[in-house]
């Protein structure tokens, strides 16, 4: 499973790439702006474009993908067309995201516009990463227009499971990938027992199916999640740096430093010194 990290941070992106385990970046425009905005409060000014162009640069050679604001299908078109052209050029790495569907709770008429979307930017040779995926009939149906990625927010699912059912949680907290119980039933949202379990349909379906776009299991808040989403068979985990940083610890490979550093036998040590 390839790792991507989820953020706006240069200091975070720059440092997990230098781990040499990330395979690519996604972020958005509220991360992007929090970003900026805490440079300038430390004095430093630089535009959200020249800061973007770092993000490229830092990942150069895996992709980044950078989402639209515009709301309209051929505002969506055109901005994410005018975003490739802007920003791919830097380091050939740009996705466009674009999200399943557009439209508001109080809207009809545009649930559509999303894939009509991503149907045209695909067919113009633009890389898409279709988001704000919650079921796997609206990822099917991207896969379908041609979306390179699709991203199921298996957190966001998990939250929306637990507050339908006045389960109180804090966004960290883990939830079974087969779902939580109570009073003899398993909880659910159309038909999916948590974040994990979307992931895992979706995959199934890829798999039936062979379709070629890659699942970007995203909205992961813990180690365990990230570990489940491997077992799942998603392409892609994209993580928030904190996640990154829990994937290698565990108390007892500490303990175990600890232990080997007290029994290291002087002779042995002494045999790679001063060669």
């Amino acid at each position: 499973m390839k790792i991507f990290i989820d953020s706006a941070r240069l200091d975070e992106i720059e440092q997990a790439f230098g781990y040499g385990i990330i395979d690519g970046v996604t972020t958005n425009p509220s991360l992007l702006k929090k970003a900026v905005d805490k440079l300038e409060e430390s004095g430093e000014k630089i535009t959200i474009e020249e800061y973007l162009k770092k993000i490229l640069k830092i990942a150069k050679g895996t992709p980044v993908s950078l989402e639209v604001t515009e709301l309209k299908q051929d505002k969506m078109i055109d901005q994410g067309k005018k975003l490739y052209k802007m920003f791919n050029p830097v380091a050939n790495n740009v996705n466009i995201k674009i999200p399943v569907n557009p439209s508001f709770p109080d809207e009809e008429g545009r649930d559509f516009e999303g894939i009509q979307v991503v149907k045209t930017l695909s067919k113009a040779g633009i890389p898409v990463n279709c988001t704000l995926i919650f079921t796997p009939e609206q990822a099917l149906l991207a896969a379908k227009a041609g979306a390179k990625y699709v991203s199921p927010f298996a957190g966001r699912i998990d939250d929306y499971i637990r507050k339908n059912n006045n389960i109180s949680f804090k966004k960290t907290d883990y939830y079974p990938a087969e779902g939580f119980e109570e009073n003899g039933k398993i909880l659910d949202d159309n038909g999916i027992v948590s974040g994990i379990d979307l992931v895992a349909q979706i995959v199934d379906i890829f798999h039936i199916y062979n379709l070629k776009a890659e699942v970007i299991a995203a909205s992961i808040r813990n180690s365990i999640q990230a570990r489940e989403s491997a077992l799942a068979g998603a392409h892609i985990a994209t993580l928030p740096y904190g996640v990154i940083m829990q994937l290698l610890v565990h108390y007892k490979t500490k303990e175990g430093m600890k232990n080997f550093t007290d029994d290291i036998v002087p002779e042995y040590e002494k045999l790679t010194r001063d060669k």
